[in-house]
């Protein structure tokens, strides 16, 4: 994993300008009952606190959504689902979002709003994906004006 999270970090820096940072995260591979309770939990410590939460990638907003993975600043902490493995450019584009939000924590990168932070790690997703042939609307059913929706801040 350490491997290809430097490559990953590498590849960050050389396309999007984002700082190579080869302090790694944790990774742990949990279940979608531990994800939920993480975004959740994070969301709730973070209103309290009255700052902007980190949503994680494809945080759900109704029912029926997979989360895929989550980010989380305080620990440093990429959370995937149990059974990933990596094998195909689709996993590997969820690692690739989730690595971009530590560098994002890590270089102490501000943004207006916790959506536009989203946009950076959405473009490096998706270009990840074009390497393949792929694409994050055949992948993940994530269109062009969902992620428009997703990365502005709506203030």
């Amino acid at each position: 994993m350490q491997a290809l999270l430097t490559v990953i970090v590498t590849w960050l820096s050389i396309n999007f300008g984002l700082p190579a940072i080869y302090e790694h995260p944790q990774v742990e591979f949990v279940s979608a009952a531990k994800m939920a309770d993480v975004r959740y939990s994070r969301l709730a410590s973070n209103r309290r606190e009255g700052v902007a939460a980190e949503a994680g990638y494809l945080a759900p907003t109704e029912p029926g959504h997979d989360v895929h993975a989550i980010y989380d600043d305080l620990s440093r902490t990429i959370y995937l689902p149990e059974g990933w493995t990596g094998e195909t450019p689709a996993e590997v584009s969820v690692l690739v979002h989730e690595l971009v939000h530590h560098l994002q924590n890590v270089a102490l990168l501000k943004y207006d709003c916790s959506e536009a932070r989203e946009k950076p790690a959405y473009q490096a997703q998706a270009r990840w994906l074009e390497l393949f042939d792929k694409n994050l609307a055949e992948e993940f059913e994530i269109d062009e004006m969902t992620v428009l929706v997703l990365t502005n801040c709506m203030h």
